[in-house]
């Protein structure tokens, strides 16, 4: 079996821009591969990555709106990231765990309150193209800020008996994915393989939204999908 499922592999197949698929480490060389143990590919079986990701994707590609650093899109909907190299390569895809709220907004100030502090309502992963990349917090080291303004991060999964972290992470449904205080959370050995190796010197991160639209969200984007679709 390939490493990238047949219905991820025909989707991205059907981009406009074709974005070759390829194993972690192939767009950089100075990139170890992974060991035959480890698979890039950590969907839940059966779960397949929505259209508008794949034409979100290959709108970054085709605009260089990532303006040649890698990027991520994570789906909320769905609790999945996607990462790719700059030139476009698909370098991993996994469950994520996500902010408990739904809703695509910051609340002022969050990021200066103490996780325990924060209203359970503004416990969101904030909607948007975010430029981030690996610096200082308070409290937790160095971490790989999507946006710092908003405190929010991607980090290994740090699971407690409480929260059943891990379960929910390994878990086929995303509904039971939505438990973090706003930052996203992925399995330590997705996070060491391919978020830090991808991501080391910055990136850019599409977070699709809960409830705004895509043209509230992404305007280019969907004013670009919509010409398209007219098209076609």
């Amino acid at each position: 079996m390939s490493l990238w499922r047949t219905t991820i592999r025909a989707a991205l197949g059907s981009l406009a821009l074709t974005l070759a698929l390829a194993s972690f480490g192939v767009a950089e060389a100075q990139d170890a591969d992974p060991p035959a143990a480890f698979t890039a590919d950590q969907l839940p079986a059966g779960q397949e990555v929505s259209d508008t990701v794949i034409e979100l994707a290959g709108w970054v590609v085709g605009t260089r709106d990532n303006h040649g650093y890698p990027f991520a899109i994570i789906d909320k909907a769905a609790a999945q990231i996607l990462v790719f190299g700059p030139d476009g390569r698909l370098r991993g895809a996994a469950p994520a765990l996500l902010g408990s709220a739904t809703g695509d907004h910051t609340a002022p100030g969050v990021a200066g309150l103490a996780l325990r502090e924060i209203p359970g309502r503004d416990r969101t992963t904030p909607a948007g193209r975010f430029v981030g990349g690996f610096g200082p917090s308070i409290d937790a080291g160095r971490v790989l800020w999507v946006d710092y303004e908003s405190a929010v991060s991607i980090h290994p999964l740090i699971d407690g008996p409480a929260e059943r972290r891990a379960e929910r992470l390994t878990s086929p449904e995303p509904d039971d994915n939505r438990i973090t205080h706003g930052c996203i959370n992925v399995a330590p050995e997705f996070y060491a393989r391919i978020i830090s190796p991808t991501f080391r010197r910055g990136g850019v991160f599409y977070v699709l939204p809960d409830r705004a639209s895509l043209a509230e969200t992404f305007p280019e984007f969907a004013q670009g999908r919509e010409i398209a679709q007219r098209n076609n």
